[in-house]
């Protein structure tokens, strides 16, 4: 099980986007569970691990979106890790996006605040980081896309699998 944070400024303008180092691309954060059931500390937790940024506070406890990532096979600490799935819960997490930046050398090269591209444009640079901010726009009016099989509408719309 594994929890990640979409990362918006207050102006819901910006996501916080890290460099991945395994996926090799721009992704939202996010890490393993370990055991924790408290799912969106977990998803906290990693912003304040991997970016830095002390001012992240949870939106909602709500569920934000379900995936399943396919994790390709790679080296980790010397040992191969085989490839594998990632159940995942994404949180929506506000922050300031004047905090500094660290990188969490272990896992991400940097991290940045792009401006969310306008609807219909092609400002993402990857297919993930695409559906990301697809999915920060549909949370911002209170709804979710459906480019995952598996979704929840915010409050108490409609449930969908």
């Amino acid at each position: 099980m594994t929890a990640s944070a979409w990362v918006v400024n207050p102006a819901r303008d910006r996501v916080l986007m890290v460099y991945h180092k395994i996926y090799d691309s721009w992704s939202w954060t996010g890490g393993h569970a370990d055991g924790d059931e408290d799912l969106p500390a977990v998803a906290l937790r990693e912003v304040r691990e991997e970016t830095g940024v002390q001012s992240a506070r949870l939106v909602s406890d709500e569920i934000l979106s379900l995936e399943v990532l396919t994790v390709d096979g790679h080296e980790k600490r010397g040992e191969y890790v085989s490839s594998h799935l990632h159940l995942n819960v994404t949180y929506l997490i506000e922050a300031d996006e004047r905090d500094a930046l660290t990188v969490c050398e272990e896992e991400n090269r940097r991290g940045r605040w792009p401006p969310r591209p306008s609807p219909g444009s092609s400002g993402a640079s990857t297919k993930s980081s695409t559906r990301g901010y697809r999915k920060s726009e549909k949370a911002a009016a209170f709804s979710l896309f459906s480019h995952f099989s598996v979704f929840i509408c915010g409050g108490s719309g409609p449930r969908r699998c």
